[in-house]
């Protein structure tokens, strides 16, 4: 694999560290600022949505720039919500530095999946998106109990100047290491926009945001989960988390290499196995090693989606690689926001700490039956083109 992968996967580091961190701090969070747990929790739901209005607003302003100038513009971005962040002295001005910083992320992704797919063969594609998003995964086995055990001891405020300064480091690594590229060849704007016509394309893009809402729904508030319901002290979950991230990297590549075998049938797949975790997860959530061995299960599964699901929508969207693989980070971040909503709904309205586990498994079969409308849909595509129609078929005498 290209050098330049390294550097993609080391600002994904950064950029995974900053989303996810704040789950192991939420407590700390809500206590300084007295706010509830699911006030606190919308910070993740903030995060996401700048996510989601960012993609393609910041895809489509640098659609003419070339791609390396564009990864640069948007860490310095990222660098500047960081530094928001850690300076906060309000609730709302933290809100503020989440959406800046998240302004960056979904246009960073989409951009980098482009070039990370461009500097590898046809075959391999796949593979070289996930090892782009390996940066998520070893965010969440190193940068995230690192950033949650760094908070409790000094301060959430030190955790967000550590991820500014991972922002500064992934920031030398793209300069260093990413090579030159042109703008791409497309139809402009206006031609990129013209593959959101595609009925495929919508599909792809709803698959993302329930598929990965369900992943959302549960995680964001996993620490109140392992420790309320399953007994697990505060000092444990810095340990749950690298147990969590550990499932993120290997689900990562393997999900990686099945897509590169078998697009559609790896997706089936991966959000079947999604759904019936955390269908179990409930159960398994009020006993400690049944829940510690169900989080690992659940990272590998969740993760394991990321590679096809983001193949899938820049199949559909040929012409328009860029916007397209944005809009597909949006909508991952759609699903993060509303599965987060959803899950803090169902504890404020006194169904338990396990309830975001009902329904994470309600959106993941949902994205999985969207998810075979859409296969069903190619079939019948290629059906049509390869049987002949009567006045196609030659005559004889």
């Amino acid at each position: 694999m290209p050098v330049a992968l390294l550097a993609l996967a080391i600002s994904a580091f950064g950029i995974g560290t900053t989303e996810f961190v704040i789950m192991g701090l939420l407590p700390d969070v809500a206590r300084d600022f007295g706010v509830s747990i699911p006030s606190a929790g919308l910070l993740i739901s903030g995060y996401a949505l700048g996510v989601v209005i960012g993609a393609p607003l910041l895809t489509a302003v640098g659609a003419k720039l070339p791609r390396k100038t564009i990864l640069v513009a948007l860490m310095v971005l990222f660098i500047a919500g960081n530094l928001i962040s850690a300076l906060a002295t309000s609730y709302s001005l933290l809100m503020t530095g989440r959406i800046v910083a998240a302004l960056s992320h979904g246009a960073f992704f989409g951009v980098g999946s482009v070039v990370a797919a461009g500097l590898v063969a046809p075959a391999k594609r796949a593979s070289a998106i996930a090892l782009m998003f390996t940066g998520l995964t070893v965010a969440n086995v190193l940068g995230v109990p690192m950033g949650t055990a760094l908070g409790q001891h000094f301060g959430w405020r030190s955790t967000f100047w550590a991820v500014t300064a991972l922002g500064v480091a992934g920031l030398a690594g793209i300069v260093t290491l990413v090579p030159r590229q042109g703008a791409g060849e497309s139809g402009g704007l206006r031609g990129e926009l013209a593959v959101f016509r595609r009925p495929q394309v919508w599909l792809a893009l709803a698959t993302t945001a329930l598929g990965f809402g369900g992943v959302f729904a549960a995680f964001t508030y996993i620490t109140p989960m392992m420790t309320e319901v399953a007994g697990f002290s505060a000092g444990t979950v810095t340990w749950l988390l690298v147990l969590f991230g550990a499932g993120l990297f290997a689900g990562n590549l393997l999900g990686g290499k099945a897509a590169d075998r078998g697009l559609m049938p790896s997706l089936y797949v991966f959000l079947a196995a999604l759904t019936a975790v955390l269908v179990v997860f409930v159960f398994t959530a009020h006993a400690q090693v049944p829940a510690a061995i169900t989080l690992a299960l659940f990272g590998a599964a969740g993760f394991a989606t990321v590679p096809s699901l983001q193949m899938r929508v820049m199949e559909k969207a040929e012409g328009a690689p860029a916007l397209a693989s944005a809009a597909n980070i949006a909508a991952f971040n759609l699903g993060n926001a509303g599965g987060a909503w959803l899950g803090g709904l169902a504890i404020d309205h006194g169904l338990g700490y396990t309830a975001p586990n009902w329904i994470g498994a309600l959106l993941a079969g949902s994205g999985l039956v969207v998810a075979v409308v859409s296969g069903l849909l190619d079939r019948r595509t290629r059906s049509t083109v390869a049987v002949p129609t009567a006045d196609q078929v030659p005559m004889t005498v």
